[in-house]
């Protein structure tokens, strides 16, 4: 991998990504619909002189191929909104496969676990059944279909899935996200689903290490990967992490089906959420055995430090 274009970069992961990705020295292209952000992504880090921005809509594949230059392999962390996933999410899909199918090079498509269903196995490895209940989970197993279809007769693609993750870069597209931003600010925030149950996170720039090492071997793609997290935590101690880190007391509370049913009135994107609480009350834990035996040891930053990490790093960038 000698030249990159992070399509979404301005996202959790997208962010993530480019920060692993300069980080490296690889010369890359920060693909995104705001130059604002995209500015502001280059400030926090530095203007370094190997990343250019790229301002563009990554529904039209003319403009992801006008910004790709001699890129080599794209990382495609655009999402959608969770209430535009079933008209928006395929299109957007096919949008980036046909610039990359016509660009000739590797995609790097970042995903969740939502295909998979209700958990099947202990730590759920590659081949855990797909076997979606939901809406979003059948959406989102088409979503997968369409990227490993062979009409992309030009490009090689993989998928990495990543559990729910937590990090400086995560937004309210995380579930973690907005929680760690409120508690960070010293403002009342709001946790989704069972704060008794543990749950597996993934620290961000965790993920985009692992992600990086797989972009960068030819045997990776045309295949599907886990990207793990450190292990499970339950939400009464990632807030008290949080707290400790960030000096705040206020409330952190938990919102269930009726607590997010209620919100969804105002915001649309909650109501969303109800369908896939059921990862909150029965959790799916990935396997990185495949991971770690045919690529590298598993990057996995302790909760206490990665989420003392992310709330001064929140706390920092309001100063």
């Amino acid at each position: 991998m000698k030249k990159a274009i992070v399509v979404g970069a301005t996202g959790g992961t997208g962010a993530a990504i480019v920060e692993e990705l300069v980080a490296r020295g690889i010369q890359t292209i920060a693909f995104g619909r705001s130059k604002q952000k995209l500015d502001q992504l280059y400030a926090r880090l530095d203007h370094p002189a190997h990343l250019t921005l790229a301002v563009g809509d990554a529904f039209q594949p003319e403009t992801i191929v006008s910004a790709s230059g001699d890129a080599d392999v794209l990382f495609h962390a655009a999402n959608v909104p969770y209430h535009e996933m079933v008209s928006k999410l395929i299109p957007l899909g096919e949008s980036v496969m046909e610039a990359a199918n016509q660009l000739g090079i590797k995609v790097v498509a970042i995903d969740g676990i939502y295909p998979y269903g209700r958990r099947q196995m202990g730590r759920v490895t590659e081949e855990h059944p797909k076997q979606p209940h939901t809406k979003k989970g059948k959406i989102r197993l088409a979503y997968e279909q369409m990227l490993f279809e062979k009409r992309w007769n030009r490009s090689k693609v993989m998928i990495v899935r990543l559990p729910d993750y937590y990090g400086p870069t995560a937004n309210e597209a995380s579930y973690l996200g907005s929680t760690l931003e409120a508690i960070a600010a010293g403002k009342m925030a709001f946790f989704i689903g069972n704060m008794r149950v543990p749950r597996e996170y993934v620290y961000l720039p965790d993920a985009a290490y692992m992600i990086a090492e797989l972009a960068s071997r030819d045997h990776a793609y045309n295949q599907n990967w886990h990207i793990p997290g450190a292990g499970i935590i339950s939400g009464k101690d990632i807030v008290r992490i949080a707290r400790q880190a960030s000096g705040s007391s206020k409330s952190v509370l938990p919102l269930g089906r009726i607590g997010l049913s209620l919100l969804g009135l105002s915001v649309p994107v909650m109501k969303e959420v109800v369908e896939m609480l059921y990862l909150t009350e029965e959790p799916l834990v990935l396997s990185g055995d495949k991971y770690q035996k045919q690529i590298s040891p598993i990057r996995a930053t302790d909760f206490e430090q990665g989420i003392t990490d992310t709330i001064r790093t929140l706390q920092k960038s309001r100063d």
